[in-house]
């Protein structure tokens, strides 16, 4: 997989001249290019096996064989599976905040790394994807936040995975926030939320759903359901985060 693209070193140090570069979360001096520091990043909290072979549930025991966690048996998902690298905690959890609510674009840098180290997971190491989709946002909240998280994650990851990334889905219904719901709450909250958008063609095509943050893996599902309806032959998750 390419490297995220720096730009030019005249640019870096010109820049590093007036803007001195700091760590995103503690503030110490950086390289302008790493937005955290080398003592944060390893602070990220990272998943670690065993895991749920569906959805990336941790699971704080001694399992060595491949399972599904109860968050997957006795329920339909439609992606094949759904993988992310760290755990929404501690600093983690703070950087997805600050980029998603508190509108700081430029930590879109950071959590797209952490969403590229899911193609490296064996589940997803390997495969050939044709298109990248990232989640939609209803464009109401979409104009309330300035922007769609997943597209600007998903847009920085094609660049560096060479797969394009296309707009495939939207969202038609407007739901309230998922973090309130249960399992089953959030399934029927999102019923028929998303559609595939005009002349938009997925036929025959291996598909990677991107999101920020993985929690029950309804969001997921519902968008991978549309997909392989409208004739994606698989449809894979990857999250910068599991919650």
């Amino acid at each position: 997989m390419a490297v995220f693209a720096r730009p030019p070193r005249i640019v870096e140090a010109l820049a590093s001249l007036f803007y001195p570069a700091t760590c995103a979360v503690c503030s110490a001096n950086i390289d302008g290019a790493e937005y955290l520091c080398a003592d944060c990043r390893q602070r990220a909290p990272r998943i670690v096996a065993p895991f749920c072979a569906k959805c990336s549930e941790p699971f704080p025991g001694a399992i060595t064989q491949t399972f599904s966690c109860a968050n997957c048996e006795h329920r339909t998902l439609h992606f094949d599976c759904a993988v992310a690298a760290y755990r929404s905690r501690g600093l983690v959890r703070n950087v997805l905040h600050q980029f998603k609510y508190g509108k700081q674009r430029h930590l879109r840098h950071p959590v797209a790394r952490w969403l590229a180290e899911s193609l490296h997971d064996e589940r997803l190491r390997g495969r050939r994807f044709d298109l990248i989709v990232p989640v939609p946002l209803h464009p109401a909240r979409e104009r309330e936040r300035g922007f769609n998280q997943a597209t600007l994650i998903a847009e920085l990851l094609a660049t560096s995975a060479a797969i394009p990334s296309r707009p495939v889905l939207e969202r038609i219904r407007y739901t309230t926030t998922q973090t309130a719901y249960d399992r089953a709450e959030r399934m029927e909250n999102l019923a028929g939320a998303f559609r595939l958008r005009k002349n938009r063609d997925v036929r025959g095509l291996r598909v990677l759903l991107i999101d920020d943050v993985l929690t029950t893996g309804s969001t997921l599902s519902e968008c991978a359901r549309v997909l392989r309806r409208a004739g994606a032959v698989s449809v894979h998750g990857a999250t910068a985060a599991r919650a």
